[in-house]
């Protein structure tokens, strides 16, 4: 039976090493550097002849630097002979890029999903796709797993009036996602309407459900454009009559001017998972709250 191997790729080290931790493995040896021409170099540093490799690289960050370490420590340890190699990617990169929504639009996910199979990737785990329908672009097996579970632990154990809380979906693609929480909790839910202009650039909210005098929770995967949009639901449930706020995330991407604009909004706090690096945002932001 080979034995496991596990390697971390420059986005979140700290994770990989909780991983190692818990597995009671050494992280693998791996070297990654760039030359001056920017290309990216890695350097296996023991041998995976057949070894299970796994290599843990979440999409934040540099983002298309780390996509391309990440294939590269993928052919880099497949050619070496691994028995082998699943990729964890917590967040997956460009998973927002899932379907032809306008003329000429790329499907970016599926292209992803390419490159990692033609690299050599045997397995896929992930984190709360932005579309569980991703997992189709894959010829490979991929294990899409969910925070729901974690989701639901903290509620329990950090919101004394849960039981008068409202799971609120940030839009109608998040509605199955967040009726499931409701029911596990149960307890009802909501739905914030957005009509869009254009890509992340949000035009007017409309709120259906009552949160009055309810805590309300809105949650997701990840909304990049948290600057905005999830500020400005708080404003709406607060103005709703919700007696509190919290917000839920799997992914928290805080891009922009996201930090001052959490801070100055009505959030009791902003609860985000561990698949992306949240040290230096907690740091600038208190009611973040990383798990």
């Amino acid at each position: 039976m080979p034995n496991i191997v596990l390697f971390s790729g420059s986005s979140h080290h700290d994770l990989s090493q909780k991983v190692a931790d818990r597995l009671g493995l050494e992280l693998g040896k791996v070297i990654t550097k760039k030359f001056s021409n920017q290309e990216t170099c890695v350097e296996i540093g023991e041998s995976v002849r057949g070894e299970d490799v796994y290599i843990v690289q979440s999409g934040c960050g540099e983002i298309n630097d780390n996509l391309m370490e990440l294939l590269i420590m993928i052919n880099a340890c497949k050619i070496a002979s691994s028995s082998r190699v699943t990729a964890v990617i917590p967040c997956f990169p460009y998973a927002r890029q899932d379907k032809k929504d306008k003329s000429r639009a790329p499907i970016s996910a599926k292209l992803v999903a390419n490159m990692l199979s033609v690299a050599g990737a045997d397995h896929i785990i992930t984190m709360d796709l932005h579309a569980s329908q991703i997992q189709g672009f894959f010829d490979i097996a991929v294990d899409n797993l969910y925070a729901e579970p974690a989701v639901l632990q903290w509620i329990r154990e950090n919101i004394p009036e849960w039981k008068n809380c409202i799971i609120v979906s940030p839009d109608a693609g998040g509605a199955k996602r967040v009726t499931s929480i409701a029911d596990r909790l149960n307890v009802e839910f909501a739905l914030i309407h957005k009509e869009r202009k254009k890509a992340n650039e949000v035009d007017r909210m409309v709120l259906v459900g009552d949160v009055k005098d309810r805590v309300a929770i809105p949650g997701g995967t990840t909304w990049p454009t948290l600057a905005g949009t999830i500020c400005h639901a708080a404003d709406k449930l607060i103005d709703a009559g919700a007696i509190k706020v919290y917000a839920i995330l799997t992914h928290g991407i805080f891009s922009g001017p996201a930090i001052s604009r959490i801070n100055n909004a009505p959030f009791e706090a902003v609860v985000v998972t561990n698949t992306i690096p949240q040290e230096e945002k907690m740091k600038a932001c208190p009611k973040n709250t990383g798990h």
